[in-house]
């Protein structure tokens, strides 16, 4: 009983009951059937007591920490806090249809960005939502589960960039280290796959016909069906999902659920970081001030402080504990201990082109009030199969190449998101609450079309020019910092997603698609009327208005060699001009991944832990050698 009150007040919080009038049933359901099953591992238990001194203290339970956190645990002798900012998940956060009504709740940092006239102008104070996971596994909470790895180039490239040991080849056994494929065909293939794995990735247990379809529309466009995350990936195919007998596969699920019993590993949830504390003398990290409970506290490292807030959070604690921008600092009244202009800069994302829309003639489509009710409810609950295993509709996915990319090349520049429903689909409840999209523009553009039977294309780019940056509001960190993400501001950006709607309308335009009535919903955008459609000033306009963020923010505390002034770590993903401090998340990407960045996120992870595992046996061995000379 006291479970069931508990996730119909968490069914509270995220969305009113009002609106899921099916929930309690939906819940009880869950809990008298499939309980034991769903969740085996129970749940990371939040320490009480936490200890004055650890070996180790990770700083944020997302994607990167929760695997940092695991992997370190390891070595029964060392000690590890993992410190997190919100906290468990529920039993709704796990259903996969669910996902974007989780944007905006107590989960969600709710973050915005600065007002922009480059992008996002059909959102409420032209201001991107910047969702961000608040909760134990982070973002992969609230992500749709897309298992992507990127491509071979993206990461020969990172090399390139003066970072040795993060080459393809190099990254690869990490990737697989994660990994229990589920799919058997996709496993056989031993040199990009393996089972056994902590994070769970399978096909979807439910499509719709359009997903199938889509593949088909690939092949007629000349593209090729592929293994995404194996030799090539440029083509199409079924998506990928971190998922576990329906459910959501989250990283703190994978990572950490099921050590919650390590005693050498200490989890204190809803606890807050507010500043690393640096010794002035040798800039080393010594300890982490939070709070928790309402109290403040300060709990030192022995060896290390791993910073795996994110993107947003790492380089905004970076800064409040004086490493980062000497002169931004100075402006806020922080000392300045490390000068390191990157802390903040060379921001990153994906963006796509939202509300790209096709309607059709067939009742086949996922339109929320006829696939959400008591049936698939009590299916999902029995069975952990049916529509609601359904990531909101993203069944496909399509690795292009534009005129601006090079053809013979395998590194496309366009990733298709390809869905069987899309922004008007849940009659305008909750898709432009999670888009922040105004009422004028929804209604003006969508209304018409709410709960129809579609199909969506999202064209996302895979490698922006445009950087933005993170700065201090303030030296007080309950304020949120300012997000600037001068989305579009490089022209070449603005070009290859124009190229990517003309391929979206090019796609609708298949054989394939066609049987089904296809027919783009050519609807002039408001702010666009005044261009004649199909022009590229149309189009140019077009890709400034519903300006979709994926969710990739990454790169602020940029990995790089000593001789770039904007590095913030090494490749060891040291923080520079510190010790005892290191950044491991998407933060350090000195260059954004062709695709979902989920992935290579717990690849870093898994990396960084192991680099540090590697250093600290090796200085262990070292002082005993030195110990046994010195007795001798």
């Amino acid at each position: 009983m006291g479970l069931t009150t508990g996730m119909l007040g968490a069914a509270s919080g995220l969305f009113g009951l009002s609106k899921l009038w099916f929930i309690p049933t939906f819940l009880a359901a869950l809990t008298y059937y499939n309980y034991d099953l769903y969740d085996p591992e129970n749940q990371p238990i939040d320490a009480k007591n936490i200890y004055d001194e650890y070996d180790f203290i990770v700083v944020g339970g997302g994607s990167a920490g929760s695997v940092v956190a695991s992997r370190l645990s390891e070595n029964k002798e060392w000690s590890v806090l993992l410190l997190e900012a919100g906290g468990q998940e529920t039993i709704l956060t796990d259903v996969p249809i669910l996902s974007l009504y989780l944007h905006g709740s107590r989960y969600d940092w709710k973050y915005k960005t600065e007002p922009s006239d480059t992008a996002c102008q059909a959102m409420v104070n032209k201001r991107c939502c910047w969702t961000r996971g608040k909760v134990i596994g982070g973002s992969s909470v609230l992500n749709t589960m897309l298992y992507i790895r990127g491509n071979r180039r993206d990461f020969d490239n990172w090399e390139r960039m003066g970072n040795p040991g993060w080459g393809y080849e190099d990254v690869l056994p990490y990737f697989k280290k994660s990994q229990d494929q589920r799919n058997p065909y996709l496993a056989r293939n031993t040199r990009y796959h393996a089972t056994g794995g902590l994070l769970t990735t399978q096909d979807s247990p439910w499509n719709t016909p359009i997903g199938l379809a889509f593949l088909q529309a690939g092949e007629e466009m000349g593209y090729d069906i592929v293994d995404i995350n194996g030799e090539q990936q440029t083509g199409f195919a079924m998506f990928q999902y971190t998922m576990r007998r329906g459910m959501r596969n989250s990283a703190a699920k994978a990572f950490l659920n099921p050590f919650r019993l390590r005693s050498n590993l200490h989890t204190a949830l809803n606890a807050f970081a507010t500043k690393i504390i640096m010794d002035p003398q040798t800039n080393r990290a010594v300890a982490v001030e939070f709070v928790k409970d309402g109290h403040r506290r300060v709990v030192r490292a022995r060896k290390e402080i791993i910073v795996s807030g994110g993107t947003i959070n790492s380089a905004q604690l970076l800064m409040l504990s004086g490493i980062g921008p000497a002169q931004h600092l100075m402006e806020h009244g922080i000392q300045p201990l490390v000068d390191l202009p990157g802390v903040g800069g060379n921001v990153m994302d994906h963006i796509a082109i939202g509300g790209i829309v096709f309607l059709i003639d067939y009742p086949i489509s996922l339109v929320m009030n006829r696939m959400v009710n008591l049936n698939t409810a009590l299916r999902y609950a029995i069975s952990g199969d049916g529509p609601l295993t359904s990531s909101v509709g993203i069944e496909t996915v399509g690795f292009i190449t534009t005129k601006y990319g090079n053809q013979s090349d395998d590194w496309p520049d366009i990733e298709f998101m390809l869905t069987s429903a899309s922004t008007p689909s849940d009659g305008g409840s909750n898709v432009r609450r999670a888009h922040c999209l105004t009422d004028s523009f929804y209604n003006e553009v969508y209304k018409e079309i709410n709960n129809r039977d579609l199909f969506g294309v999202f064209p996302m780019m895979l490698r922006p020019k445009s950087r933005g940056n993170i700065r201090l509001r303030s030296k007080n960190p309950y304020h949120y910092p300012l997000i600037y993400h001068n989305y579009l501001t490089h022209p070449d950006d603005v070009r290859v997603l124009r190229e990517g709607v003309k391929a979206s309308l090019a796609f609708g335009e298949t054989q394939a698609m066609k049987r089904f009535g296809a027919r783009y919903y050519s609807k002039p955008l408001p702010n666009c009327k005044h261009l004649p459609l199909y022009t590229d000033e149309y189009w140019d306009c077009y890709v400034r208005q519903y300006t979709m963020t994926i969710y990739h923010m990454s790169g602020s505390c940029k990995m790089g060699p000593l001789t770039d002034p904007y590095a913030v770590v090494d490749p060891t993903l040291r923080v520079y001009g510190t010790q005892g401090l290191r950044v491991i998340d998407a933060s350090i990407m000195p260059q954004i991944t062709s695709g979902n960045i989920n992935a290579p996120v717990i690849m870093i992870g898994e990396k960084g832990a192991d680099m540090i595992i590697k250093y600290w046996k090796g200085y262990e061995k070292r002082r005993k050698r030195e110990v046994n000379t010195t007795d001798v």
